[in-house]
């Protein structure tokens, strides 16, 4: 019998060969939103990983949406042009039945930032910064710039924005779409008490500050053909006293599910620099855990999941249907290949590759991760 990491799921309309997925990734190497061969070449290992499904970095649905100047984006005909050449590549060489999911959003407070080498923090004078958006006008820290209230007509603006992303994502032949809800980006700040202080009707109740998000995804969700997988990626938590819980998760989730969407990755922090996470191996498992239980919509998990039992187990457990992984993949992006030899699984694997597999190639066994490497469990 099988490991239940590899077995099929059924994500909405999409089945997936096994329940690994790669978990979008900003690379922030975009020009004006336009992906290039970085992300051809990132792109096309993840394809050859061993994941069931590989979702696409976090991809703005307008240029003011952008957190950084080398964001990817679908707001233009360039975007969608070079994303299409990528995701055809990756396509080419994918191990067979992997599926190709994005993430669209839009980085309201946290936009015209630096990349991560260069700082992380607010763009400078001199290094082209842009005006930036949010629901209240309330810096995401020390040191970053007011942002502008949004007004209505914005609003508008924004969720046909997220629509149009939506309909050139469709139109490149993803798979599966997911809004970017979490990390402290625009569709989070309107949920959060931390960041939305408005005094109109997208303000004030944990039903009015959701208000904003779900008619983005009731538009969304009526852009996008029933056999495209719609989801989102969702706050467990702000980990601040007076923050989002994971109650408050649950109710999201359980809104969305009504609007339609087919799954939600539970993710959380991101909405405060201050914020004291507890970051380990799984930290987030438990409000996917609680999600899963008490919404009843397909859900992911990810956060420090990084051995293959350890992912596993999660399914195996019930904890969550399927497990996103990021860092792991970058240090091993043949991660999947690996865990399935540990659990005992044969997957696919390109024949020009096969010369590695542990039946033909002793020093297999000389390479491979242990399961009880310090190394690998303190990365």
């Amino acid at each position: 019998m099988t490991a239940p990491l590899f077995s099929p799921f059924e994500l909405g309309p999409v089945r997936l060969s096994n329940r690994i997925v790669v978990a979008p990734m900003c690379q922030y190497s975009a020009n004006d939103g336009c992906m290039n061969d970085w992300h051809l070449q990132h792109l096309m290992a993840m394809a050859m990983s061993g994941a069931g499904m590989v979702v696409v970095e976090a991809t703005a649905v307008e240029r003011l949406g952008r957190i950084t100047h080398g964001c990817t984006g679908l707001y233009s005909d360039d975007n969608e042009r070079a994303m299409a050449r990528v995701i055809a590549a990756a396509r080419g060489v994918a191990l067979p039945g992997v599926k190709f999911g994005v993430q669209i959003g839009h980085a309201g407070r946290k936009a015209s930032a630096q990349r991560p080498w260069e700082g992380g923090r607010a763009l400078k004078e001199g290094d082209d910064p842009w005006t930036t958006y949010a629901p209240s006008p309330l810096p995401f820290d020390e040191g970053w710039p007011i942002p502008e209230e949004l007004a209505d007509a914005d609003l508008a603006r924004i969720e046909k924005a997220f629509v149009q992303a939506a309909q050139r994502a469709v139109r490149i032949g993803f798979e599966a779409v997911e809004l970017h809800m979490a990390h402290g980006y625009l569709l989070h700040t309107f949920q959060s008490p931390l960041s939305n202080r408005r005094g109109d009707r997208w303000a004030g109740s944990a039903e009015k500050r959701m208000a904003f998000p779900l008619s983005v995804a009731r538009a969304v969700r009526a852009a996008v053909p029933g056999d495209v997988a719609l989801g989102a990626r969702i706050t467990g938590s702000d980990w601040t006293e007076d923050g989002l819980k994971p109650e408050d998760a649950v109710t999201l989730s359980r809104a969305l599910k009504e609007i339609g969407l087919d799954f939600v990755c539970v993710s959380s922090g991101g909405i405060a620099l201050k914020a004291k996470i507890p970051v380990g191996p799984g930290y987030q498992v438990p409000f996917a855990a609680k999600v899963r239980r008490e919404a009843g919509i397909a859900t992911r998990a990810v956060g420090m999941i990084l051995e293959p039992a350890q992912a596993n187990d999660i399914v195996t457990r019930g904890d969550a249907d399927l497990v996103a992984l990021a860092r792991a993949m970058l240090d091993d992006p043949r991660w999947g290949w690996h865990a399935a030899e540990a659990l005992g699984v044969e997957i696919p694997r390109p024949p020009q590759y096969a010369r590695v597999a542990p039946a033909l190639w002793p020093g297999a066994a000389l390479v491979r991760p242990r399961e009880d490497d310090e190394f690998r469990r303190s990365a």
